[in-house]
């Protein structure tokens, strides 16, 4: 099967010719044969000093685990673990990429709402400002203020946040715009967003403590 999947030059008629003979006692198929006759490139064989039979791994695995349940199972559960931590990866990616959509939205309603006369230079700084806005309404601190605290890591304040604090920061995005189209002052704005912030990581939370203690109770 690895063959077929990956070698265009594999010839399959020798394979069902050895597949046909494999019942007889008298077969006998060794990897020089193997490779000779079907033309197979999953399987070297090297004679002389350093020489051996070996498999690419993908075939090596196979024979692993058959010759060993212990390292067949040991396979399963790194590949498990292996898949829980991609899904982790991007369903923090994705949480990351709705912020940053959102944010677009929030910088348009700044654009058409509270800065329409200003120069681009000027709208630049503007959206810093409440960008700041809600990084202070989350996370009690700009971002020039977090990059003082950690001059030493790599991005910006919202590269290291949880995925609770992204999706919390997504919605804020959100509700911000629409407060700005309702020419909220700022003040008044920093206010309902910590505390939609506070009420929505709050929920969060006990959300997650909640399904944390059902699969520990699944468990026993």
């Amino acid at each position: 099967m690895w063959e077929q999947l990956n070698n265009p030059n594999f010839k399959g008629r020798e394979f069902t010719t050895f597949e046909n003979k494999s019942g007889a006692n008298s077969f006998y198929l060794s990897p020089e044969k193997w490779v000779n006759e079907t033309n197979a490139i999953g399987i070297i064989v090297k004679r002389g000093n350093g020489g051996g039979t070996y498999a690419h791994r993908d075939i090596a695995f196979e024979f692993a685990s058959w010759l060993s349940p212990e390292f067949k199972l040991y396979l399963v559960t790194e590949f498990q673990r292996l898949k829980a931590q991609e899904q982790k990866a991007l369903e923090w990616s994705a949480k990351r990429e709705l912020a940053k959509v959102n944010y677009r939205i929030h910088t348009d309603a700044i654009k058409e709402n509270i800065v329409p006369t200003l120069t681009d230079e000027q709208l630049k700084y503007v959206y810093a400002d409440e960008a700041d806005l809600l990084n202070v309404a989350l996370f009690g601190k700009t971002a020039a203020q977090w990059r003082k605290e950690n001059h030493t890591l790599k991005g910006n304040i919202r590269d290291y946040a949880t995925i609770e604090q992204l999706l919390v920061i997504a919605n804020m995005e959100s509700y911000n715009a629409i407060l700005i189209e309702q020419n909220v002052q700022q003040s008044e704005r920093l206010v309902q967003l910590n505390n939609m912030a506070k009420s929505q990581l709050r929920v969060l939370q006990q959300s997650n403590s909640r399904l944390l203690t059902e699969g520990r109770k699944d468990k026993k």
